[in-house]
């Protein structure tokens, strides 16, 4: 069956952009509308009557869709969420995809059969389930990741800035083998928080050496994996820079196993804050991201596009902050 999805590519516009033409919004400039009623018609896409209908029917629920619950990041995140929604007379559905495309899918069909108003969703590598929530007339609003190919509002923090402060830190500490360790490479945290990275040994004048960087999960078990792999590598990293919390955990977790010491010979600087990092021995530095700040934010944007479905979509970037402490100061 031809999707909204199937239309966009074919007109060469976002699957947003296919809806509200289809859906009588004048906020879209003819020619496009034009090209876009004329693929639908070539591809003999026939409109979703019935969810469009169920859209007057709509809860007052929203869904919220992580990708980790045993992620500590998102636990003040959907705290943000749920203060402005229950402020707003709506409840708040919490749903985890555990990194799964599949569960992550099966969701969204949830979502759309038990007429959910909005959505605020960690998206996986495909941007298919977000397609489906714009064809089914939902308020969409993503965070953490970005989605190239569909319009929806979006919540992100600076990544690259707070990777290249993490790894200029450690430059300027005196470590010279700084290792990196990131997660998938289809995934927008990663890719940017690598890219970082590499801008902060750019700057300084030093060469990026593929040998001293290793693709993950984003789980705790890949960092320790990743970690050993390090070290059993030969490039003797004397530095680590680990692009997210459970990582940064695994990565522990092996270098006490071996009995290597923090900051020396190893240095360690991790990406989100943990609720203990003040309280390790040696304490640990990280780059915070502003989670509650990014749930609140995201649920402010999903209350504006339920009252104003037909506003430009906006996508707001917010800060992050490097916490230095002594597992990496030499």
């Amino acid at each position: 069956m031809t999707t909204i999805h199937d239309v966009a590519r074919h007109a060469g516009v976002s699957a947003a952009t296919v809806s509200r033409v289809l859906n009588g919004h004048r906020t879209v400039d003819e020619t496009l509308a034009t090209r876009v009623r004329a693929a639908a018609e070539e591809l003999g896409y026939q409109p979703n009557i019935l969810a469009r209908n169920l859209r007057k029917s709509q809860t007052n629920l929203w869904a919220v869709i992580i990708s980790d619950v045993n992620n500590p990041f998102f636990t003040s995140l959907v705290r943000g969420v749920e203060d402005v929604a229950q402020q707003a007379g709506y409840s708040v559905l919490l749903c985890n995809s555990d990194e799964n495309p599949d569960k992550e899918s099966s969701y969204v069909t949830a979502v759309l059969a038990q007429q959910i108003a909005g959505v605020i969703i960690s998206p996986s590598t495909r941007s298919e389930s977000i397609a489906q929530l714009v064809e089914g007339s939902r308020a969409v609003v993503t965070i953490d990741r970005e989605v190239s190919d569909v319009d929806t509002d979006a919540v992100l923090v600076d990544n690259e800035r707070g990777a290249q402060a993490a790894t200029a830190h450690l430059i300027e500490q005196g470590y010279a083998r700084i290792a990196c360790i990131t997660g998938p490479r289809d995934v927008t945290t990663a890719t940017s928080r690598l890219q970082g990275y590499r801008d902060a040994l750019r700057e300084a004048g030093r060469p990026y050496d593929e040998n001293l960087v290793r693709f993950s999960n984003f789980r705790e078990s890949g960092g320790k994996q990743a970690m050993a792999d390090l070290l059993d590598s030969g490039v003797g990293p004397d530095a680590v820079f680990a692009t997210n919390n459970l990582m940064t955990v695994g990565a522990l977790e092996t270098l006490a196993e071996r009995g290597i010491g923090i900051p020396d010979p190893v240095g360690v600087v991790g990406f989100d804050e943990l609720p203990w990092a003040d309280l390790v021995r040696p304490s640990l530095s990280t780059v915070a991201q502003p989670t509650y700040e990014v749930g609140q934010t995201a649920a402010q944007l999903l209350l504006k596009r339920l009252e104003n479905p037909d506003e430009e979509y906006a996508t707001i970037t917010l800060s992050t902050k490097l916490n230095v402490r002594d597992s990496s100061r030499r």
